[in-house]
């Protein structure tokens, strides 16, 4: 048999994580250091490996209960390795250190068992579309493997150099930066977008470190049908991308 499918074979490596191409991450296991991955992530593995539902607390069920963020995650245990993908996006290998790192739950495919993570709020007083009010915390000593529509930009946030993002395009951003979220626009209702640029809520970096920004605005799933008026605009109610399309991978 003969094909140029053969040209897509297995990306040898001694490396723990191993990029197989850019939408397919190889996760290496020894038996003695699990990984975590996103409940349903697995699209192939070799050797002995177990995959288990991973426990919740109880004050991470409350957290996720009380702020919609939270991670469904998998633990894949044993020895071989499993590849991992989701939805054919983009897969990100990030080192994880002292700094930390804030990320939508989102945009998380896998990482590395020893890691913490934890619900915290972002500087907003409203629950919006795009990153919201709650975002992820992960902090430790390993590494993190993030999803983007598209290939992103890593943004460097300086003290002299302040980046502002749109919030419905942010993926991650370095736990040590401070966080504000605005609307700058002139409209004396807070919902409304930015006049008739479609430009609305975003989220000002300021300190040092980086900002992960993806080529993509939290899309619905392709063919969709959305409502009509300012509720399906926004994504609200039962005429919004969420409400009619409860249940999806998108969800």
């Amino acid at each position: 048999m003969q094909s140029p499918l053969f040209q897509h074979t297995e990306q040898q490596s001694a490396d723990r994580y191993t990029l197989q191409n850019a939408q397919m991450l190889r996760v290496s296991l020894s038996g003695h250091d699990d990984v975590l991955a996103r409940k349903g992530s697995m699209v192939a593995y070799q050797g002995l490996i177990e995959f288990d539902g991973e426990y919740q607390s109880r004050g991470q069920q409350r957290s996720r209960s009380h702020t919609g963020e939270g991670l469904d995650l998998m633990r894949c245990s044993g020895q071989g390795s499993v590849f991992l993908a989701n939805l054919a996006q983009y897969v990100h290998v990030v080192d994880v250190d002292h700094d930390g790192l804030t990320v939508d739950s989102a945009y998380v495919l896998a990482l590395d068992s020893g890691l913490h993570h934890e619900v915290i709020a972002v500087d907003s007083q409203y629950g919006i579309s795009g990153s919201g009010k709650y975002q992820l915390n992960i902090t430790g000593s390993g590494k993190v493997a993030l999803m983007t529509s598209g290939q992103p930009l890593m943004v460097q946030v300086t003290p002299d150099k302040y980046v502002n993002a749109d919030a419905d395009a942010i993926v991650a951003w370095s736990s040590s930066l401070r966080v504000q979220m605005q609307a700058q626009t002139h409209s004396s209702g807070v919902w409304r977008r930015r006049g008739s640029t479609g430009e609305g809520w975003e989220l000002s970096f300021l300190g040092q470190g980086y900002a992960l920004v993806q080529p993509s605005e939290v899309l619905p799933p392709q063919n969709v049908q959305i409502g009509q008026g300012i509720r399906a605009q926004y994504g609200m109610g039962q005429q919004g991308a969420y409400g009619q399309n409860r249940n999806n991978a998108w969800n």
